[in-house]
């Protein structure tokens, strides 16, 4: 079947963020000189730290004579710090001394020019920053910046052809932004917001303090939540205006929102549908959208970071799930004829992109909803023509994301769609179904490129919820499956532990993911947790609700599946509220099975 979909409701590559990491980090400036008085330089070492681990940015800012080349050395004040992966710069560590010697492209350093690098790194006890660093051998103690010409531009990485391999990301922009400016990147070196209902929830929950401190996505499921109103079902009291106040308050640099109710939302769904009719656009418009682009244009928050993810399972449905399509909808044949997802993605752009500090990612369905051929080209095509309707262009449109809420792997190291079994290919595997992509971070890569190539700007960035796509615990392979079938090979090394790959809602056996990052990939802008562990899918059983929210037999357990997840089981956990309702159960079944472990 080339019809998976999840259905659930609720630029460049360069520096990684852990989870705690998102919400504080440590600052060492220290000013070195080089071997000689005329070569002077300023070293600011930076950490995002969190339970054994952290990551480190390094800016060295060269304020005296050229530099052709460069080594930085340093040494770590515990034993237990560990570099264990760099970029921007060919890492070494041998004991607890750390040198880092430039790439080709950021070796030259023009006067008052500057270059930025990083390294995740482990810890164990504690995790002291350096207190002295070298350049070239020779200990740096301070100078003074010139005062003549400007600087040159920071160095950069080259263009795309000529760009360091995957597992080296380019380096960043080195000159911090002015407040309120647009930047490439806004989760990069960025404290991200913490919603405080979802941290009560989590701290409600044993050992739920571990990530609690975690920034979630701030859904904005209805017309009421916009302002707030608490229920006995779902969301607190929290609307826009306060996540937005709170947020200040926090310092938090950047705050993820959730545009999610478009006419006849989630078409082809039953747990997650809305409460606007299909015919009701301008409603969508005049009532949805404008107050959220009126509060998010309040100048009080002008300096605050505002990323809207846009319509979650909508655009991609116009391909998948409408008539021609295995399981095509009459509600998804209705919003394609007139236009409501395409003019309300357009028009929900056009106002919130108008917005000097908003930064829109629109949903791009996953790999296992879009990775065939048939599908690919055509989402793409689809997302394009959004961007472009109701007075939108491509300018709104910051990056995407992919696999929100849903549970497919960040990679799969044992079942890659280019291996073969007794020269038979694995894309024959009923799991992968010929699909040309068997993990999300290679399936986003590729799908930015193909965005390019339908007009998008070349730096646009992908974003990947990894909030629930860990699947760890015992049940995590360590190797490929046997060889005497693809099946058998696949199934015996898939990380993916679902039933079937159609499988979306309240998945058993499912874990919590990499905790958010910046740039941790090759275009890709962060790893972040837009659907907040914990909130449920969809009701397991029907629970009458005033939220519009149905009862979708995929959150059954005892379900037997249908053409979509190929007749399987729905691999549901029982006992499940309605759609973002807090689900305690589910929530420590994720931290059990997360992967990376929590500690």
């Amino acid at each position: 079947m080339n019809v998976w979909r999840k259905l659930s409701g609720p630029r460049r590559a360069v520096a990684l963020a852990g989870a705690s990491a998102l919400v504080a980090g440590g600052l060492v400036t220290i000013p070195v000189t080089a071997a000689h008085a005329a070569t002077q330089c300023d070293v600011s070492y930076t950490t995002n730290d969190w339970q054994g681990g952290f990551t480190a940015n390094i800016t060295i800012t060269n304020i005296g004579d050229p530099l052709n080349g460069w080594n930085l050395g340093f040494t770590f004040p515990d034993a237990n710090q560990r570099v264990t992966q760099g970029w921007s710069a060919r890492w070494s560590q041998s004991g607890r001394n750390v040198t880092a010697q430039n790439e080709s492209y950021n070796g030259s350093l023009a006067r008052g020019a500057s270059t930025t690098i990083g390294f995740n790194g482990s810890w164990s006890g504690s995790n002291p920053r350096p207190t002295s660093f070298t350049i070239n051998g020779v200990t740096c103690n301070g100078g003074t910046p010139p005062t003549t010409a400007p600087p040159p531009p920071t160095t950069t990485a080259p263009p795309p052809t000529t760009a360091p391999p995957p597992t080296t990301a380019p380096p960043p922009t080195t000159t911090p932004p002015p407040a309120g400016a647009k930047v490439d990147n806004p989760y990069l070196n960025a404290r991200g917001y913490v919603n405080p209902e979802w941290k009560a929830k989590a701290e409600s929950v044993s050992g739920g303090n571990r990530v609690s401190n975690t920034p979630t996505g701030v859904w904005l499921d209805r017309i009421a939540a916009i302002n707030g109103t608490p229920d006995s079902q779902s969301n607190g009291p929290m609307g826009l205006r306060d996540h937005l106040d709170e947020a200040l308050r926090q310092n938090a640099q950047y705050i993820q929102i959730v545009i999610y109710n478009l006419p006849g939302r989630d078409c082809s769904a039953l747990a997650s549908n809305g409460e606007l009719k299909a015919d009701e656009l301008p409603r969508y418009k005049a009532e949805y959208i404008d107050p959220i682009a009126a509060i998010q244009g309040d100048a009080k928050y002008r300096n605050l970071r505002i990323i809207n993810i846009i319509e979650i399972d909508s655009l991609p449905n116009l391909v998948t799930n409408t008539t021609g399509n295995a399981g095509g909808t009459v509600m998804c044949d209705t919003v394609k004829a007139n236009g409501a997802y395409v003019q309300g993605v357009g028009y929900a752009l056009a106002k919130l992109g108008a917005i000097p500090n908003v930064y829109n990612y629109i949903d791009a369905g996953h790999h296992g909803w879009l990775g065939w051929d048939t599908n690919f080209g055509p989402s793409a095509a689809v997302l394009r023509e959004a961007a472009g309707a109701s007075g939108s262009t491509v300018a709104n449109v910051h990056g995407f994301i992919v696999n929100t809420a849903n549970y497919s792997a960040l990679r799969e190291p044992y079942a890659k769609v280019t291996d073969s079994v007794n020269g038979q290919t694995v894309r024959q595997s009923k799991w992968i179904d010929w699909n040309q992509y068997n993990d999300e971070l290679s399936f986003a890569q590729a799908f930015r490129q193909e965005l390019i190539s339908r007009g998008f700007d070349r730096n646009i960035g992908m974003l990947i919820d990894t909030s629930r796509n860990g699947w760890g615990g015992p049940n995590r392979p360590t190797a490929a499956g046997p060889t005497t079938s693809v099946d058998a090979y696949v199934d015996g090394g898939r990380v993916d532990r679902r039933i079937h790959k159609g499988n979306w809602c309240n998945q058993a056996g499912a874990g919590l993911g990499e905790r958010p990052k910046a740039a941790p990939e090759p275009g890709i802008d962060a790893y972040v947790w837009i659907k907040p562990p914990g909130e449920s899918d969809g009701s397991s059983r029907e629970i009458p609700n005033n939220d519009g929210k149905g009862f979708d037999r995929m959150c059954d357990p005892t379900y037997t599946g249908n053409a979509r997840n190929g007749n399987n089981r729905s691999g549901a956990l029982a006992d499940a509220p309605i759609s973002g309702a807090w689900f305690p159960a589910q929530f420590a079944e994720l931290m059990r099975n997360a992967y990376p472990p929590l500690s």
